[in-house]
Formats: structure tokens, sequence, C-alpha cells
């Protein structure tokens, strides 16, 4: 008598067993698209993206995930088709059209992620692409030091006879000087987010029981030390923070009754208060600890322009254009720090408002204060998608809170939240928090809602 044959888990199948390796490609380049521009230039980059966006919707097509329309997020539908719309009214539509391009395929992949993969699947590939980073960073970085000797450019840049600009480095040399390193990326700020983003989901796998403890180990301990490598004031500001939150939803998730929570939100304004006090009254010597000089490294000037530029159009903005494009007025010579003609502007609510007007910067508000409402609820509230209320929390529902929080720090600093790896995890956050905000076992989710090819 033949013995029945038995299925592998889904997990395991071909169509998930590709999507994941389709996923974890797609946040690599959306995390390392600076390393990849210095590797394979501007026009290499965008070849490699395009083949990764259109396998992602390739599996898409097979998965087929289900999509509640009725849960559509509004606030993000309005902001994608605001800007698409301000083609219209551009300074420069060409540009317009091409970043816009961009924007539509990070949506992609954010969409993606958010509708074939369950919370936990979205953890492990996103940790997934966080160790190919790192790993190769630390690797680039012992290279550049043990082998080159020497600083590194990016390979498709020519300064000619002129001395290039410390900005312009791939590489500074700078490992075993105690850093700031500046990994594949080239930048330490980006390599800091990452390796903060590391010692978050890494936590959580080891937490929830998802990996090896050995492993978890490993990859905490590499992530920890690129972190503290790059020295990103930003960064340590946004760990601070991070382990603030962090402590506040554990305290909320533990109160005994909704009235006990009370309390904790108090303290947590308090909190608030003090710091917005402890800020203002002690800013240098904040800043002297931090390392950063009293022009916050050049960034006060760079906003003065970009309020200038964005004062001449507030309402609807110059159009759509994130990254500025280097080759169109007014982004050909808006802002030139330290020799290197810079590409954003240093705080994406000012970016907002440059490209898109007080309307754009409403409905990105919108956007963010939406998902910081789900997210928040997601991690302190007991998963209920049934007439049960005594679920147990699950540490993955503490991902969107946590991921978000280093997000909206980084946007005060930096650009980043609008383009490339920030807007993917940004359209990924808004819309799973939205399709699936239940988060834990047994929680409806996407691994549970695809149909493969020919079932």
């Amino acid at each position: 008598m033949t013995s029945p044959t038995v299925a592998p888990p889904e997990a395991l199948s071909t169509p998930r067993l590709w999507a994941s390796g389709v996923a974890t490609l797609a946040l690599f380049i959306a995390l390392a698209g600076d390393g990849i521009r210095h590797l394979l230039g501007l026009w290499g980059f965008v070849g490699v993206s395009i083949v990764t966006v259109v396998a992602c919707v390739i599996v898409f097509a097979v998965l087929r995930p289900v999509y509640n329309r009725r849960r559509t997020p509004k606030s993000l539908l309005a902001f994608l088709t605001f800007a698409l719309l301000s083609v219209a009214w551009s300074a420069y539509p060409g540009a317009s059209l091409f970043t816009l391009a961009g924007m539509l395929c990070c949506s992609i992949v954010g969409i993606f992620l958010a509708l074939c993969f369950d919370w936990a699947e979205v953890v492990r590939v996103f940790a997934n692409a966080i160790k190919w980073v790192l790993a190769l960073s630390i690797l680039f970085e012992l290279w550049v030091s043990l082998v080159v000797r020497d600083r590194v450019l990016p390979f498709w840049v020519d300064f000619g006879d002129s001395e290039p600009p410390l900005l312009a480095y791939w590489s500074r040399n700078l490992l075993f000087d105690g850093g700031k390193i500046q990994g594949i990326l080239g930048n330490s700020n980006l390599l800091g987010i990452i390796a903060l983003f590391g010692l978050l989901v890494f936590s959580v796998q080891w937490a929830a029981g998802t990996v090896r403890r050995g492993s978890a180990i490993a990859w905490l301990v590499l992530a920890a030390a690129e972190f503290l490598l790059t020295r990103s004031s930003t960064m340590i500001i946004a760990a601070a923070i991070v382990a603030v939150v962090l402590a506040g939803a554990l305290l909320v998730r533990h109160a005994p009754s909704p009235a006990r929570r009370t309390p904790v939100y108090l303290g947590g304004l308090a909190l608030f208060v003090a710091s917005v006090a402890a800020v203002s009254l002690l800013n240098q010597q904040l800043l002297a600890l931090l390392g950063k000089s009293e022009d916050l490294t050049g960034r006060l000037d760079i906003w003065q322009t970009v309020v200038e530029t964005a004062s001449q159009r507030p309402w609807f903005g110059w159009g759509y254009s994130s990254p500025w494009i280097p080759w169109v007025e007014p982004f050909d010579d808006l802002v030139v720090r330290r020799g290197v003609l810079q590409l954003h502007a240093h705080n994406a609510w000012l970016d907002v408002w440059l490209q898109l007007g007080v309307l754009g910067v409403v409905l990105f508000a919108a956007v963010i204060i939406s998902t910081l409402w789900r997210s928040w609820f997601a991690a302190v509230d007991r998963p209920r998608f049934d007439l049960r209320d005594d679920r147990q929390h699950s540490m993955l529902s503490l991902v969107p809170i946590l991921l978000l929080v280093v997000l909206l720090v980084q946007s005060l600093a930096e650009s980043r939240i609008l383009i490339e790896s920030g807007w993917v995890l940004l359209v990924l956050l808004c819309l799973k928090t939205k399709q699936y905000p239940a988060i834990g076992a047994g929680a409806p989710d996407a691994s549970a809602r695809t149909v493969e090819a020919g079932r």
C-alpha cells in the first residue's frame, strides 16, 4: 500500500520561497540604493530597480492576495494622487514624472510586502535584507582599511584634478579610527538607521522565539557595533526616543484596565514637555554632547534656503521631485554644501512644503498621523478580530510603532522617508495596519489569504 504524499508547509512551497527571495531583494535594493548607485551608476540602479519591481508584480500576480477595498488608506491615496496631479503645475514636469515613477516603484514594493506576507514574514524578510546591508558594509570597510588603506570614491564620479570634497567619498577609511564609518551606503546616517532597524527587528525576533539565540546575539552584536561606529547623532536621538516609546507601550499593555492607562499617557505628556524645555534651555550643551555645531552641521542654512524657495509657491508647491533632480532648475544650484550639491532638504516636512505646498503637508501629515494611530493601538491593545478579548499580546505588534518612530525622527533631519526604503516602509506600514490591524496568534493576515497558481 502506497503511503500518502505529504505536502510541504505552505511557507516552503515554491511560490512562497520565490516571494520571500524577491521581497528580500527588493528591500535590500531599497535600503542600499546609495551603494548600488556608487557601484553601478544612476542608470544601472534604475535598471536593477525596474527588474526587481517587475519581479514583485509577477509574484504578486501568482499569489493573488485578497484586498479589502473598504480598508484602503484614504490619506495615502490622497497624497499619492496630489503628488501625481502636481505635474500639471510643476516648474519641472519632466523631473516630476521621473521621480513620480520612482515613487510608484517604491509604492508597488510596499503594497507587495503588505498584501502578500504576514507580519512575521515581513519582519523576517526585512531582517534578511538588513543582514545583507550590515554584513556587506563591515566587509567593505575592512577591505578599504586593510587592502586599499585610503579613502575610496564612488566608481561613477570624476573630479578631474580637483580635490574631491569630503562628503563625496564612498568610504573615508575610518574603521580603525573609531568611525564614522559609512558602509556600502557611503553615508554614516543612512547606515546608522539601518543598524538601528537591525537592533529592533533582531530583538523582536529573539523575543518572539522565531530565531535561534546564537544567531540573534551575533547579528545584534554586529548591528550594535555598526550603530556605534556610525556615530550618527540623529540615530542616537532616535534610539533614545524609541526606548521611551517602547517603555510606554509596555506599560500601557500591562495596565489592568483602560482607566489605569491614563497615568501612563499623562506621564508621557509630562516627559515630552520636560524634554522640549530641556532642549530649549540646554541646546548648546546637547549639541556639543552630540558633536554637532550650532547650525546643526549646516542644516539651518539649508532649511532657510528651502523656506525662502517654498515661500514663493506656498500653497501648491513647485511640483513633486523627491529626490531633487540635479540637472533642472532650481535644484541645479539650490543648496551646495562643502562642494556637494544637495538633493533633498534634510527635513521631509520642509521638502513636502517645497514640492507640494501647504496642502501637500496636510495630506502627508494625515498619512503619518493615521498610521501612527493604528500602529500605537496595534502595539498596546490585545489582538481582537472576533468576540474573544483575552488573547496574549504579540511581540510582533511592537514592530510597526517602533519602525515608524525611527522614520519620524529621521524625517526631521533627512528626507529619506519620501524615497526608497523610507517610502517603501511608510506604504507598507500604512497599508498593512489598515488591512490587517490585528497582530498576533490566530489573527487573519496576508499569508492565509493568498491563492497559489493552479490551486
